[in-house]
């Protein structure tokens, strides 16, 4: 979801690929340790009451890595044969818009059917869904502008800044659900916490998507962007004022020669 965020708000869609590529080997590498510190050694040092799982480690790092490394290791299998064999246009501009859509054909049945499972415990406890809700939005808002300030202090182009703030903010639920219920069962409160998870990251995220786009002018353009009023859209042409109303830059001899030539 945070490449669809990225695109929607015109952030670098390039390196919004790699963040979530590296963030994705992450997890597989990192979710189960960080699960058991969270809920076995932190609340210790915080004099909070800690939280035995019923499951091994290792469960919960198989579930990570049926979800997340089966299709990892099959997405770059399927680019790599698909490219070699019958080139990177054809993989592109036919082989993934038909298999796009299965991501989110997934995630929408993954979903309905959890609120089908939840639908009883979200009516009956109001109250439990507010506190999952209320620290998520915080989160949200925080994790983005946190982020969207520190690219502008850094200087960051608009899209490259956008990529930054919107893969801080997102927040892969489709593992915490894939989890909760390989670990908790999928009536559990984990599993609730998943499902609400969703309800409050779309709007607000969809929300920030017309904030960024407000606070374009704010950043600088990357080179070559039609938003860059010195761009010429050619690489080494003159730069091209804003202004419609402006003149048009002269031609310079070379330019000149070249169109006579041609005539």
């Amino acid at each position: 979801m945070v490449i669809i965020w990225n695109d929607l708000a015109c952030g670098h869609r390039e390196a919004a690929a790699v963040l979530v590529a590296l963030n994705s080997v992450f997890q597989v590498l990192a979710f189960a340790a960080l699960g058991w510190f969270y809920l076995s050694v932190l609340p210790g040092w915080l004099g909070l009451e800690q939280i035995s799982l019923d499951v091994s480690v290792w469960g919960i790092a198989a579930s990570v890595l049926v979800f997340l490394g089966i299709p990892l290791a099959a997405g770059y299998l399927t680019r790599r044969l698909g490219e070699r064999t019958r080139g990177r246009a054809w993989y592109e501009g036919q082989l993934l818009p038909r298999l796009g859509p299965f991501a989110l054909y997934g995630l929408l049945f993954t979903i309905v059917i959890l609120f089908a499972l939840q639908g009883e415990a979200i009516t009956s406890h109001p109250w439990d869904v507010a506190r999952i809700a209320l620290p998520l939005l915080v989160y949200f808002t925080v994790m983005w502008a946190g982020s969207l300030a520190l690219a502008r202090a850094v200087r960051l182009d608009y899209p490259r800044a956008t990529t930054l703030a919107f893969t801080a903010a997102g927040n892969n639920f489709e593992l915490a659900i894939a989890v909760a219920i390989a670990t908790f069962g999928p009536t559990s409160g984990q599993a609730l916490a998943g499902v609400v998870g969703p309800l409050i990251e779309v709007p607000v995220l969809v929300g920030l998507v017309y904030v960024a786009l407000r606070l374009r002018r704010h950043f600088p353009a990357a080179p070559g962007d039609p938003a860059d009023p010195g761009a010429s859209g050619v690489p080494g042409g003159p730069a091209v004022s804003a202004d419609p109303a402006a003149p048009l830059p002269a031609a310079t001899p070379a330019a000149v020669t070249e169109d006579s030539a041609r005539a």
